[in-house]
């Protein structure tokens, strides 16, 4: 039916009807309900983006009615494309869409950082999950300088990030990420757990790096404090840790399931069979758990541990090295009737 045809049915003039369509039109555009979509979904807009594929992205992300609103929107408004992550609602109309992308009111990310082994797999994580390059803060994080920005080398940066989710803006650059790091290290190492590490004759970085030990040592959490406390008992009594993940980590081969004595000849500070002491840093991203096992290691006197034969990811700990020459020898029973090199 045309505007003509309505006129005549309705005897309304041919300029209010048309004034009518103009105005249904403008909410159609603008002011209705739009998109196509059965729950919140997210537009990425990178720093490259343009209106043009701006709006390309709101109409494969938000599937909506019609897509002419941005456009004009844009047009009219002089939008200024602002990177970022944007919710799209299923009851949002592009008016209000294109007030959120034009004041760059962002929906954040929840970015958990992994207790991840090495620096490159934490830059894996982060480019997965924000607006930054592998390959840039991999690098960052293996230069000197860069680290001694945020009171670390490149051996103990590894014990900045606390593995705690946060929530970020997703297109946040690495230095202001660093920092929001920063502060959540500080509020992590309270005035309670300073002075349990200071009780127990370490640093936070060395609590880190014995929790980053325990960790591949274990991952039931109910032991780890009784493997901190061997590990403490052997710090202060000057014996070499002799820990097994720490060959692993310098080899750089975490896939090594038993470690012969030819492993442990291997040239490298974070060899702790030839090293007294702890190694220069944490040979993973320590978990929580990890450091509040350090922090509250369990007081006893063993000074040897060795795998348990069942194969429960437990251990059988000993007082002298005789008894754990015992416990050595029934683990690598086991391993050799796995058949385990």
């Amino acid at each position: 039916m045309t505007s003509k045809d309505i006129s005549k049915k309705w005897g309304i003039p041919a300029g209010c009807v048309l004034g009518l369509l103009f105005l249904l039109a403008l909410y159609l555009m603008f002011l209705h309900p739009t998109f196509s979509i059965q729950e919140t979904a997210y537009l990425y807009v990178d720093h490259d983006d343009t209106p043009d594929s701006v709006a390309a992205k709101i109409k494969s992300t938000g599937h909506p009615g019609i897509a002419a609103g941005f456009p004009v929107l844009s047009a009219i408004g002089g939008y200024t494309v602002k990177s970022g992550r944007y919710a799209i609602r299923p009851e949002d109309h592009m008016l209000s869409l294109y007030r959120r992308l034009r004041q760059g009111r962002q929906a954040p990310v929840r970015l958990t950082i992994p207790t991840a082994r090495t620096m490159d797999r934490l830059a894996g994580t982060l480019s997965k999950k924000l607006m930054l390059d592998s390959a840039t803060v991999a690098r960052s994080l293996a230069d000197s300088a860069f680290c001694h920005r945020y009171g670390y080398d490149t051996a103990t940066i590894a014990c900045l990030f606390i593995p705690n989710t946060y929530e970020v803006y997703w297109n946040i650059g690495l230095d202001p990420f660093m920092q929001r790091m920063q502060k959540e290290y500080k509020t992590f190492w309270n005035q309670e757990r300073l002075d349990k590490a200071k009780a127990a004759g370490l640093t936070p970085e060395e609590v880190a790096t014995l929790a980053s030990i325990v960790d591949e040592e274990t991952a039931n959490n109910a032991e780890k404090p009784a493997v901190a406390g061997m590990y403490v008992n052997r710090l202060r009594r000057g014996m070499p840790l002799q820990a097994d993940p720490t060959i692993k980590f310098a080899l750089r081969d975490f896939s090594l399931r038993r470690i012969y004595h030819g492993h442990l000849e291997v040239e490298s500070p974070y060899n702790t069979y030839r090293n007294p002491g702890l190694p220069p840093g944490p040979i993973r991203i320590a978990s929580i758990a990890g450091i509040e096992a350090v922090l509250n290691y369990t007081r006893h006197d063993f000074l040897y541990m060795c795998a348990k034969e069942d194969f429960s990811g437990t251990h059988n700990f000993a007082r002298t090295y005789q008894e754990h020459l015992a416990n050595a020898a029934k683990y690598s029973a086991a391993l050799n009737r796995r058949g385990i090199k």
